[in-house]
């Protein structure tokens, strides 16, 4: 309606020119000179009026064009004050700026609220320029993972994580695939997705980053719990018949051996075999009588503990045997308010186990010390440290700790860690081991 009465204002303008030039020219070819000279004002007005108009329009319009190559859709246009042959103009201009600026308000809420929900995702996201990698943006979850502030352009990842970088640069659009992130001295587990998108002639790459640390941490125990469960059935009802067979045999041979000829010593030959196929058969069902410890833990009774509590009932457990070996415990905690939820006696376990791995592994070095420390982390969770200034552990080795069965020691059973870790574990929390190969180890427990 606006735009057809500015068109009929200016039809009408044209017409009267139009009419007022052609009779101007009339009285010029016959010669009615005064009529021309009374007529010359008319024209002379009509044309000053239209180029007024089509002046203050083009003014209006540029104003207009302004606010909106700055996005200024704030500007009112003043309706009352202006000419009449404005009015509808700036009615108009008004009422396209209050549609842009709802728009305008809608994609901001949009784009707020988008913001927030990729804030409070459990997954790294991640968005770059392919051309020349610039990072257009990463959320706080990525940023926390990583451990990186700040990202100028992708290839700065290379300078923090090498091997990250390159999975992430080599994962295609559409790909998903399992890498390794390190950060802060430890390595976890990733599930890196690739996404692709044009805009403007711009290229962009969207990279998501999970960890999957967790799951693939309690699917791999849950898989050895089972393995765990069937094994030792299996041997329990393998081997108890053979101790019992043996025992039975052994009896049946003292009751005969009297009356038999022990010449060359077959008696004490078979005497001494059925001794050891007894010996070793109990040997083994203890074995797997130990290892049904792991499927035994599966409740857990929480409470709310100091953790200066924790440290000192471990000090004075472990204290005699530190003094008899001559090693310092040297116990670090600096906000002695630290509280943790958790079952107190199975996180007094895992202690114990820690420490006295660290025990034995300073246990020949001269200036032996383990250092038992606690703090939280910039995500308010609790930190537990245990550290020693051991021989330290390959990577190979540090790769196995926590496998059932695996032990590095001559008498160990390879129960310990992985029971650390079910605890762990069952508090959803997480273990993990550091070491530098002649230097120490530590394990840290987060909750």
């Amino acid at each position: 309606m606006m735009f057809k009465s500015i068109e009929w204002r200016i039809l009408v303008r044209v017409m009267l020119l139009f009419i007022a030039l052609i009779a101007e020219a009339f009285f010029l070819v016959k010669q009615m000179y005064l009529a021309a000279a009374l007529l010359s004002p008319v024209v002379i007005y009509l044309v000053v009026d239209f180029f007024h108009f089509h002046r203050e329009a083009h003014e209006e319009l540029s104003q207009f064009v302004e606010a909106i190559h700055y996005r200024d859709f704030s500007r009112n246009f003043d309706v009352k004050h202006a000419p009449a042959d404005i009015q509808p103009l700036r009615k108009g201009f008004n009422e396209i700026n209050t549609t842009f600026k709802v728009i305008s308000k809608e994609k901001e809420t949009q784009y707020q609220y988008l913001q927030k929900i990729l804030e409070l995702v459990n997954t790294g996201i991640l968005s770059y320029k392919h051309e020349d990698g610039e990072v257009l943006w990463m959320n706080e979850t990525l940023k926390k993972m990583i451990h990186v502030p700040y990202l100028k352009t992708i290839h700065s990842l290379g300078k923090r994580d090498e091997e990250l970088y390159k999975q992430v640069l080599a994962l295609k659009p559409g790909d998903t695939k399992v890498a390794t992130a390190h950060a802060e001295n430890k390595s976890f587990k990733v599930l890196l997705s690739g996404a692709a998108f044009q805009t403007e002639g711009e290229k962009y790459k969207l990279i998501a980053f999970q960890n999957v640390e967790e799951a693939l941490d309690e699917t791999e125990s849950k898989a050895w719990q089972k393995l765990l469960s069937v094994m030792t059935h299996e041997i329990m009802n393998s081997i108890a018949p053979i101790s019992s067979l043996a025992e039975t045999l052994k009896n049946r041979l003292e009751e005969s051996s009297l009356g038999l000829n022990n010449n060359g010593g077959s008696i004490d030959d078979l005497k001494l075999g059925i001794d050891t196929i007894k010996r070793r058969s109990e040997g083994l069902l203890r074995f797997a009588e130990t290892y049904r410890n792991l499927n035994k833990i599966t409740t857990l009774n929480l409470k709310r503990i100091y953790v200066r509590d924790l440290f000192e009932n471990l000090n004075t457990l472990m204290e005699p045997t530190l003094d008899q070996k001559n090693i310092e415990m040297e116990i670090v905690l600096k906000d002695t308010a630290l509280i943790l939820e958790a079952d107190t006696s199975l996180v007094e376990q895992v202690l114990i186990n820690l420490v006295v791995n660290s025990i034995d592994a300073v246990k020949d070095r001269d200036g032996a010390k383990i250092i038992l420390s606690a703090d939280m982390n910039a995500n308010k969770k609790v930190l537990i440290k245990v550290a020693d200034n051991g021989p330290g552990m390959s990577e190979e080795v540090l790769d196995k700790i926590f496998i059932p069965f695996f032990s590095t020691k001559k008498s160990g059973s390879g129960i310990g860690l992985s029971l650390c870790k079910q605890i762990m574990m069952l508090h959803h929390g997480n273990i993990h081991a550091q070491s530098i190969h002649g230097q120490g180890t530590s394990f840290v427990l987060q909750f």
